[in-house]
């Protein structure tokens, strides 16, 4: 059942209501803050494009330049959008990559078409991929187009943005000057009435990874309490090696949830590392779509997808004790 069944056109309806000092789409918020579920990370962008497509079964042979790349893409996340395994029953929201908020998905914009048809939120990831390494870290790279792209997410009715960078080291330079990073975009994002996901990945497979969540807790920390009274930010974190590690930042009154990417974990993997992390729910990508291809019939497809979906949705929402 869903947990907003009367939230059909609601985005229309509301608009970007004016409440407490924030304009934003309040049941949405509401949404992100309350119902149980996960993200569904739809947002690979052009240099994991070839990447994913191939992991979907279509091989680099089968186009022949970026718009049928893209293209290809685009018939692969409206496939999952579409499924009737895909819905408010279990995912929060989706983030979605430029292209595809351009693009439509039957006749509508694909954020209206999320919204509308499935009661899901809309998210955009904005960053531009990474900069070279630099004390330990890999910062986004500048975003001079940034007020336009923001401008446009506002007429395309998305909810919030996601921005990515890279820790490969607990070097404390390093995580000060990412945090930093992310914490700048992400007061120029709610300037636009937007709510930021900041994502500062911490590398599954470094050796100091412990370490390195540690600082990055403390640099989260310091962040949080320079934001406005009326800031709302969402983390999206690599599951950390001591569990919990994160949960005490849910409590923040500017955070409204914690999500974690699956970092290069098999969906197993990531499932039973989710369960671990009280309040941490499901962010994935690769661990979403690992199993689906292109030549599997629609059936196929969405018993694959709903099969992904109902792991992921157990491990966001049931916890080990």
């Amino acid at each position: 059942m869903m947990f907003y069944k009367e939230s059909k056109n609601a985005y229309n309806e509301l608009s970007r209501t004016n409440i407490g000092g924030e304009k934003m789409n309040q049941l949405q918020l509401e949404v992100m803050k309350k119902r149980p579920g996960f993200i569904a990370a739809l947002d690979q962008s052009g240099g994991s494009t070839p990447k994913a497509l191939k992991g979907y079964g279509i091989k680099e042979d089968a186009y022949h330049n970026d718009d049928e790349m893209f293209a290809l893409i685009h018939e692969m996340r409206s496939r999952v959008i579409t499924s009737k395994a895909f819905t408010s029953e279990h995912i929060l929201a989706a983030i979605l990559f430029e292209k595809t908020m351009d693009g439509k998905i039957m006749g509508k914009f694909t954020a209206d078409y999320l919204w509308d048809e499935k009661q899901i939120v809309p998210i955009l990831k904005i960053d531009k991929g990474l900069k070279d390494a630099q004390d330990g870290v890999k910062l986004m790279k500048d975003m001079p187009t940034l007020d336009d792209l923001l401008a446009r997410a506002n007429k395309r009715h998305i909810f919030g943005t996601k921005e990515r960078s890279v820790i490969d080291a607990a070097n404390p330079k390093g995580i000060h000057a990412i945090v930093e990073q992310q914490f700048e975009v992400a007061k120029k994002v709610i300037s636009y009435d937007l709510v930021p996901i900041i994502e500062p990945e911490v590398t599954i497979t470094i050796p100091d990874k412990k370490e390195a969540e540690a600082l990055l807790l403390q640099e989260l920390k310091a962040g949080l309490a320079k934001l406005g009274p009326n800031d709302k930010v969402i983390f999206k974190l690599s599951i950390p090696t001591v569990p919990g590690l994160y949960d005490k930042l849910a409590s923040d009154q500017h955070v409204v949830r914690i999500v974690a990417l699956s970092g290069g974990y098999s969906q197993k993997e990531a499932n039973l590392k989710l369960k671990e992390n009280k309040k941490m729910v499901a962010s994935f990508s690769r661990a979403l779509l690992q199993d689906l291809r292109y030549q599997q019939s629609q059936a196929e497809f969405d018993d694959t997808l709903n099969k992904a979906i109902l792991g992921i949705y157990d491990a966001s929402v049931n916890k080990n004790k």
